[in-house]
């Protein structure tokens, strides 16, 4: 049944626009739960759940960080890799890494 938009109201365009904007969401999580269903089998097809596959993708995921600046919370570190600039002036003033601990 084709709608004639040019003699809908405001109203009935938003309606119909709210309508057409759910039945998108609901196609979307229906074509996620099935594509989700179809790696599930996959992965049993191969002797894994889906969890132990996406698992191991989840280890290369960034480090929480464990150190704060306390003069603005925004900056952090993990403690790894190269020390940021705010940590290698507060320890060259003899003050403890441990002070920044998160």
């Amino acid at each position: 049944m084709a709608r004639d938009l040019s003699k809908m109201s405001r109203e009935e365009l938003e309606s119909l626009k709210a309508e057409i904007e759910e039945a998108l969401s609901s196609l979307d999580a229906r074509r996620k739960a099935e594509a989700r269903a179809a790696a599930e089998k996959v992965a049993r097809d191969h002797g894994y759940s889906l969890d132990e596959i996406l698992g191991q993708q989840k280890k290369s995921r960034k480090s929480s960080p464990k150190y704060r600046n306390p003069t603005d919370p925004r900056m952090t570190w993990t403690g790894r890799g190269r020390q940021p600039g705010w940590i290698k002036d507060a320890l060259s003033e003899g003050r403890s890494l441990k002070e920044f601990a998160i």
